[in-house]
């Protein structure tokens, strides 16, 4: 089950579970901004693909909630955490 973690690790930036984070196959998280203009789509850890992470519905959000942990990494060009 996918973690949903709560930030962007690069800016640190709050992502709820909607449609405003991408994650790659190993659930690198980062928001639209990083994603597009730091990136480029690809994921500086990894160098897969950065795809739009999938909304949880509502009634599994309440039972299954997302996850609490902020993950910060330092990449070029990114804020430090």
């Amino acid at each position: 089950m996918l973690q949903l973690r709560p930030n962007c690790e690069c800016c640190d930036r709050d992502l709820p579970p909607a449609t405003q984070a991408f994650i790659c196959t190993f659930e690198c998280t980062f928001c639209t901004d990083c994603t597009n203009r730091r990136f480029a789509g690809v994921c500086p850890n990894c160098s897969g693909e950065l795809v739009r992470r999938p909304v949880r519905p509502p009634a599994a959000l309440e039972r299954f909630p997302a996850s609490t942990e902020r993950v910060t990494k330092p990449h070029a060009g990114c804020k430090a955490g």
